[in-house]
């Protein structure tokens, strides 16, 4: 008998919380919305999957079971495998060596499904595979619909889960595994065998390799030193060909080098935006985008400066307190005439002070209707008004 896998409650969800990423999570979604004639239940069940209030959840072979709100008993029932369509599962999966890791990595591939379907095994929920069952006295249960909203969840994160619920759990399908031969054992055994006289060849229907007793014993081999983070970056140099812009796969190359770079010497990359992106591009390679202030901003500030230059924002008041302080003994407590404070914008005169929300000030100078980067930030304003 197969053991049955316990999951705790799912705690209270943001309202955007997506459901399935994985395309066999939504595979399973799509069994649901097609065995169900109530669109309005489906969105009941997504909208209380999310509030918490379903209990933990145990999977079993052919059964998935919850308890809701007011101890209500909630069931999906699935349709198990027979033991022969077990048998053609594990032939295809034995097929392809592939297969078993990207199992083990908690991946389905889609030549497997594929394959399975071929031999006349449908691992994946079709209409009518999916048969709710709950103790509440409401015939159109939401609770049964989000536990199988919940389901997905946990078929995201392991596949395992969806072939417990055909009828086998991962170490029973792994056991069986090792019975049957995978590709590349045989004939490797055979050869081991008949260089040896058999004596000492490896076995049928074992992998080929290094024990992993033995090789975490070797322990850790060092890492080799790393590049220069000085060297220069070689141009890449592609020959002309026919549809390919060339010249925009270079910068391209260029760009991954230096962000690389970036990593390697601060152990981080920020997360850009796609503007923010075509601006560091346009600053690191010249590209004339027509983004020449923003290019300017980059160049002082990076990211931060970029948000300063186009984004206002109300800052803490003890930070403007504190950029007051400095003005004023800068200023020897008489400010000058025609100061204007707008939320993190001081305008004096053809200058303008911008706090960033990295805590630097960011000098900018007006140059018609508009105003241009006019250096590097600092961090005390004064400075930056001498």
């Amino acid at each position: 008998m197969t053991a049955a896998r316990g999951f705790p409650a799912f705690p209270r969800q943001r309202a955007g919380a997506r459901f399935a990423t994985t395309w066999w999570g939504q595979a399973w979604l799509k069994a649901l919305a097609d065995t169900s004639l109530d669109q309005g239940l489906l969105q009941r069940g997504r909208a209380y999957a999310k509030t918490g209030q379903l209990g933990p959840i145990t999977v079993s072979p052919g059964r998935l079971a919850s308890v809701a709100e007011h101890e209500h008993d909630t069931v999906v029932r699935v349709e198990q495998l027979s033991d022969a369509a077990w048998d053609r599962f594990l032939d295809q999966v034995a097929a392809k060596a592939g297969h078993i890791a990207a199992l083990l990595d908690r991946d389905m591939p889609h030549d497997l499904v594929r394959a399975a379907e071929a031999a006349g095994v449908p691992l994946l929920p079709a209409v009518g595979d999916l048969e709710p069952e709950c103790s509440c006295p409401d015939w159109a249960c939401r609770h049964a619909a989000a536990l199988c909203y919940q389901a997905s969840w946990l078929l995201d994160a392991d596949p395992f889960v969806l072939l417990l619920l055909r009828g086998r759990g991962e170490q029973e399908l792994i056991e069986a595994l090792h019975q049957r031969d995978i590709p590349g054992a045989r004939s490797e055994s055979a050869e081991g065998a008949a260089g040896t006289g058999g004596a000492t060849g490896a076995r049928a229907g074992t992998l080929p390799g290094t024990p992993a007793r033995e090789a975490f014993a070797r322990g850790m081999p060092p890492l080799p030193d790393p590049p220069p983070l000085d060297a220069p970056h070689a141009p890449l140099g592609l020959e002309p060909a026919p549809g390919v812009d060339v010249a925009a796969l270079e910068v391209l190359a260029a760009s991954a080098a230096s962000r690389a770079r970036d990593l390697l010497v601060s152990g981080r990359l920020p997360v850009l935006t796609e503007h923010q992106d075509r601006v560091r591009m346009s600053a690191a390679f010249g590209l004339d985008l027509g983004l020449d202030a923003q290019v300017a901003a980059w160049r002082h500030g990076g990211a931060a400066g970029l948000e300063a230059l186009e984004t206002a924002w109300t800052p803490a008041r003890q930070d403007l307190a504190r950029a007051r302080a400095m003005l004023d003994a800068a200023w020897e407590g008489e400010p000058p005439a025609g100061v204007e404070w707008a939320r993190n914008r001081w305008t004096i005169g053809d200058r303008q002070l911008r706090y960033g929300r990295d805590g630097r000030w960011y000098p900018f100078e007006r140059r018609g209707d508009t105003w241009w980067p006019a250096g590097p930030p600092a961090r005390d304003p004064a400075a930056l008004l001498g």
